[in-house]
């Protein structure tokens, strides 16, 4: 199965910390903002593993979000 998560990016001092907003326990930071892509991808991946060698469910969410741009 394939699942989408919603990955969320903020500027830290050190670079960037990301985080999945459905899945607040995978979360890490980069020196950049695309080692912490690659990081919170690798992130995402440890923690679907870890899930399913201790049979916990993963929270999968059927929500479409997008982002909305507009003038303020």
């Amino acid at each position: 199965m394939i699942a989408t998560f919603t990955a969320r990016f903020t500027k830290i001092n050190r670079g960037y910390m990301g985080e999945l907003v459905e899945w607040p326990e995978v979360i890490t930071e980069g020196s950049d903002l695309e080692d912490c892509r690659t990081m919170l991808e690798d992130a995402l991946h440890e923690m679907v593993l870890a899930y399913h060698e201790t049979g916990k469910e993963i929270p999968v969410t059927r929500v479409l979000t997008e982002a909305m741009a507009v003038e303020v």
